[in-house]
């Protein structure tokens, strides 16, 4: 493998990476659950109602594997990318749709107060919108918005990888966070993700082709902004 095709691989085993933590927890999360577990005030919400949370798990390891796949530009050029999209985007409504459910009828936790439940409304019923503008515009063909829509979405299901991050930073130099720095923390890791999406998203829009009109070749402007064709240019 070549470096130039190395270097198209940091990207989808960066988000691997970081993907590896809402995959790991899911899968805690599922043996817990798949072993019967005594009920206890911390995991009564899951096993007295495991339908959104087993969702949660499937959803959030395929749209997470998946998904970061679909950054890899060798598999993006060929059927595998749109293949795997067909997984990804009902994954994502999975994810998405889980979360919603789960802060709408699950009990809070001691840590968690109602703000940070409408933070998570938020955040689930804007990548369920994202998803469907995402799926929207490949309907039309229309890959550079549909690109960026899948984008956003990615980067708000990926929270929980960069949550790992905030909460670790947050405790090392301060400790335990409150409820109110829960709350916050939780945010800058989904502000984060979407901040560095839309720099991804600005630095991958095509830019528009300078030098060229329907004249022909430019070679300079008839002072008022109007291109003045090759022909036109070089008559002196």
């Amino acid at each position: 493998m070549t470096s130039s095709r190395k270097s198209q691989w940091l990207a989808p085993a960066g988000l691997i990476v970081l993907s590896l933590v809402p995959v790991i927890a899911a899968f805690v999360r599922g043996a817990e659950l798949a072993s019967r577990p005594e009920v206890t005030p911390d995991n009564a919400r899951f096993v007295t109602a495991p339908v959104p949370i087993v969702l949660h798990i499937v959803g959030s390891i395929l749209f997470s594997v998946l998904g970061a796949l679909q950054f890899a530009p060798s598999l993006r050029r060929r059927r595998w990318h749109r293949y795997a999209g067909r997984l990804v985007v009902p994954s994502g409504i999975a994810v998405a749709g889980s979360g919603l459910w789960m802060t709408l009828t699950y009990a809070l936790p001691p840590i968690e107060d109602s703000g940070l439940s409408v933070i998570r409304v938020v955040v689930s019923t804007g990548m369920l919108l994202c998803l469907v503008l995402g799926f929207v515009a490949v309907r039309r063909r229309d890959f550079t918005t549909h690109r960026a829509w899948m984008m956003r979405a990615y980067a708000l299901g990926l929270g929980a990888g960069t949550q790992a991050f905030t909460f670790g930073f947050w405790t090392v130099a301060v400790g335990e966070p409150g409820v109110l720095a829960y709350a916050l923390l939780m945010l800058a890791a989904w502000l984060i993700n979407l901040a560095v999406a839309e720099w991804f998203i600005a630095r991958g829009k095509p830019r528009p082709k300078a030098g060229r009109s329907s004249f022909g070749r430019i070679t300079g402007d008839a002072g008022d902004g109007r291109p003045v064709p090759r022909s036109t240019a070089s008559r002196g």
